[in-house]
This record gives structure tokens, C-alpha cells and sequence, in this order.
């Protein structure tokens, strides 16, 4: 399997566009808010994105974030959010890392290989214990955190809490 993590561009096309509009706006409490947006509002949608990688352009409770996209075969089929740092709120509720694949493009380990991708991205910015919270109804994404040797550290009555090191993806 050929394969390639690409960090956002603001020259991303229609191929990354066409991805984002297949997977949801909010699933399992992964937000994509590029879905439904129009071709010219996505352009706009990269800058900002673009920026908030560099902490440019922060509202008061974000914190610096990198989007990536997961090409396979050079076809996009899903992307992954990294954030730099955790706040009180992320601990709780976002973890480090989130990342969804396409509906169509399940089931097939490529979730598994995103996550391990991003783990690999995150301990390059520093990030050494990578937390990925979980709502617990979401076994697949459970599935492919403990795949990626993760270890739950406790469960809610919403989530999962896990953690995983960066320093040596499963691929």
C-alpha cells in the first residue's frame, strides 16, 4: 500500500475539498467544519487553518492545531487534527489528537495507520504522551488507539481516556 501524511496546505484542491464534504460535520465528537461549506468558503477555511498551526488568528480557547490529511494510493480518505498543547477543557474533552476516515474508506486499517502517522507528527512538535479521549459508544476508534499500544487511563460515563507515546507509531 502506497501511502502519505500531508500536512494542510492553503493550495489543497478539490480532492481534499470532495473528502471533507463525505465526512460529517460532528461524529462520535470529531468536528469537521469544512463539511458543507462551499468551494471558495473551503479556500478560506485552509488559510484559517493554515494560521491557527502557527497560533495566528486564535480565539481565546483555542489552542495551536495542525490538520493533516491521509492519502492512500493518492487518494485522500481521511485527516487527523494535532493539538499542541492540552488545556483544562481538552483534557477532558478532545484529547491531543483527532482524526476521522471517510465512511466508504473504513474498515480497511486506515484508521489504525492515521493515528500511528499523527502519534509519529506529534512527538515531532515535542508532544511525547499523546492523549486521545473517546466517547465510549465509538468502539472502532477504541479499537484503533489500543492498536497503536494505547493505555486507557480511566472511563467515564462519556469517554474513554487513553494514552499513547509517539515514539513508536504502529504501522
Amino acid at each position: 500500500m502506497n501511502y502519505e501524511l500531508r500536512k494542510l496546505s492553503i493550495n489543497d484542491g478539490s480532492d481534499v475539498y470532495e473528502m471533507l464534504q463525505e465526512i460529517p460535520k460532528d461524529e462520535n465528537g470529531f468536528q469537521n467544519s469544512a463539511n458543507g461549506l462551499s468551494f471558495d468558503e473551503y479556500k478560506l477555511w485552509l488559510s484559517r487553518n493554515a494560521g491557527i498551526s502557527n497560533a495566528i488568528g486564535l480565539e481565546s480557547w483555542m489552542v495551536p492545531q495542525t490538520t493533516f490529511w491521509l492519502f492512500v494510493e493518492g487518494v485522500p480518505v481521511g485527516y487527523g487534527k494535532i493539538r499542541h498543547y492540552l488545556t483544562d477543557k481538552l483534557k477532558e474533552e478532545g484529547g491531543h489528537v483527532g482524526y476521522a476516515i471517510k465512511p466508504n474508506q473504513r474498515g480497511k486499517g486506515y484508521g489504525k495507520l492515521l493515528l500511528s502517522l499523527l502519534l509519529a507528527e506529534a512527538n515531532k512538535i515535542g508532544i511525547e504522551s499523546t492523549l486521545v479521549t473517546v466517547k465510549n459508544e465509538n468502539k472502532p476508534s477504541i479499537q484503533v488507539a489500543l492498536a497503536n499500544g494505547g493505555v486507557i487511563e480511566k472511563v467515564d460515563e462519556v469517554r474513554h481516556f487513553i494514552w499513547l507515546n509517539g515514539k513508536t507509531p504502529c504501522m
